[in-house]
C-alpha cells in the first residue's frame, strides 16, 4: 500500500465536534457479521459458500434499499437485505436465523483502541455519532463503547440514510453547529466519505481493511485505526 500523505489535513478552523460513523469505525461490524453468517453457513452445511461474499451481497442490497422512499427502519433493511443476499447465494434461511443476524448489531463491541482514544478526544472536543440505524438497535451498541457521546444522530430520526446529505444537515441543525466546525471520521467510503466530499467537510477515512480509496471523493486523510485519527486531531 502506498504511503499515506495527510499533510493537507488541517485543524483550521478549529473543530468543535468530531463526528463518527459507528458500525465498522467504532465497533466490530465486519467481525460480528462474518461470524454470524459463518454460523448460519455451518448449520446449513454450506461449506462451499463464502461469508465475505454474502456480506458483500448484503452491502449491495443495502445501498439500493436505503435509497428508497418512504424511509424504512434499519431492522427492515437488514432483514430484507440479508434474505436477498442469502437467496442470491442459493440459501433460504429461516426467519429466526435472519432475526439473529438482524439483532447482532446490538452485540457489537468496540475495536480495542476505541474507548481510550475517545476518552482522549473528549478532553478537547464534543463527540457525536452519525449512523444508519434505529434508536433501539444503536442504544446497546453505544453503551458497549463505554464512553459518553454528546449527540447520537440516527437515520430513524433524520428519516434518511447516509450518504444522503439529509442526515448530515439534520445533525448539524440538531447540534447547533456549522459543517466547518466539525471533522467526520468514518470507515465507510461510500456511506461516509462520499457524503462528506459532497458537503465539503473535513474527513478522516479509517481504512481498517486495507482497501483502495476513491480519488473522486478526495480530499480526506487516511489512517488505519482510531489511534491514527487521534494523531491528526490531537497534534
Amino acid at each position: 500500500m502506498p504511503a499515506r500523505d495527510n499533510s493537507m489535513f488541517s485543524l483550521a478552523p478549529a473543530p468543535k465536534v468530531i463526528t463518527f460513523d459507528c458500525y465498522g469505525t467504532l465497533v466490530q461490524w465486519y467481525e460480528v457479521l462474518l461470524h454470524e453468517i459463518g454460523v448460519l453457513l455451518a448449520v446449513h452445511h454450506a461449506h462451499d459458500k463464502s461469508a465475505p461474499a454474502i456480506l458483500d451481497s448484503f452491502s449491495a442490497e443495502a445501498r439500493r434499499l436505503t435509497a428508497e422512499k418512504p424511509h424504512r427502519l434499519y431492522k427492515d433493511i437488514l432483514r430484507s437485505g440479508f434474505m436477498a443476499a442469502f437467496c442470491k447465494h442459493g440459501l433460504a434461511p429461516g426467519a429466526d436465523e435472519i432475526d439473529r443476524i438482524v439483532s447482532s448489531p446490538m452485540t457489537m463491541g468496540p475495536h480495542p483502541e476505541v474507548p481510550e482514544v475517545l476518552r482522549r478526544l473528549r478532553e478537547r472536543y464534543k463527540l457525536a455519532i452519525f449512523t444508519n440505524s434505529d434508536d433501539d438497535l444503536i442504544a446497546p451498541t453505544v453503551a458497549r463503547i463505554g464512553v459518553p457521546f454528546d449527540c447520537v444522530i440516527i437515520a430513524e430520526q433524520a428519516k434518511a440514510y447516509k450518504p444522503s446529505r439529509q442526515l448530515f444537515e439534520y445533525a448539524y441543525r440538531d447540534m447547533g453547529v456549522t459543517p466547518n466546525e466539525t471533522v467526520h471520521v468514518a470507515m465507510g467510503m461510500y456511506w461516509d466519505m462520499k457524503a462528506r466530499h459532497e458537503l465539503g467537510l473535513r474527513g478522516i477515512w479509517v481504512n481498517r481493511r486495507g482497501e483502495a480509496g476513491n480519488p473522486d471523493w478526495l480530499p480526506y486523510a487516511e489512517v488505519s485505526d482510531l489511534t491514527g485519527a487521534a494523531a491528526l486531531l490531537l497534534p
